[in-house]
């Protein structure tokens, strides 16, 4: 979110140098900065017992690659509640376990994406209205399925990182 008036007086904000910050938007009637702040939301990762990922396919995204669950953060909801939503809102499954994996900044959109790897069981996936299709790939091919350099390829490499050190595969999947 990007400020043009003061969100507690209405006042129109002028440009401050602070620090080393720079020229930031600032309050001459509540003498603040008023820093822009991105939308938050998660980005998971749902991989099941068999070390297969769940990717889904939404039109208004891509019609060409695959993508991760993902969405806004509710008031009120931890980044773990929200991801345990999400996952269950989009493909209808379970979420077990998650584990936080790292955040991404999505500057197209001014979106802070929290990742997260969650553990469901494998089965049917029921798909929400927001998805077009999805489809269960072996983690090793997942991120192929996925636009190149995208946060879902990152967060997948990433999740595959995470999985391949020590036995944590061998613990997160059963």
């Amino acid at each position: 979110m990007h400020f043009t008036y003061c969100p507690h007086c209405g006042e129109k904000l002028t440009e401050k140098e602070i620090g080393d910050e720079g020229m930031v938007p600032w309050c001459g009637r509540c003498r603040m900065p008023l820093f822009d702040i991105p939308d938050t939301c998660v980005i998971v990762l749902a991989v099941n017992e068999c070390g297969e990922a769940a990717l889904l396919r939404q039109n208004y995204v891509s019609r060409d690659h695959y993508v991760c669950v993902a969405g806004h953060i509710k008031p009120g909801e931890t980044a773990e509640s929200s991801a345990a939503r999400e996952v269950e809102e989009e493909i209808g499954l379970p979420v077990e376990r998650t584990i936080y994996i790292g955040s991404y900044a999505y500057g197209k959109k001014e979106l802070l994406m929290l990742g997260f790897l969650a553990r469901v069981k494998r089965a049917g996936l029921r798909l929400s209205c927001e998805v077009d299709g999805a489809a269960w790939f072996p983690l090793s091919e997942a991120a192929a399925k996925t636009r190149p350099g995208s946060i879902a390829m990152r967060l997948i490499e990433d999740c595959a990182a995470y999985l391949r050190a020590g036995d944590r595969a061998e613990n997160f999947l059963k």
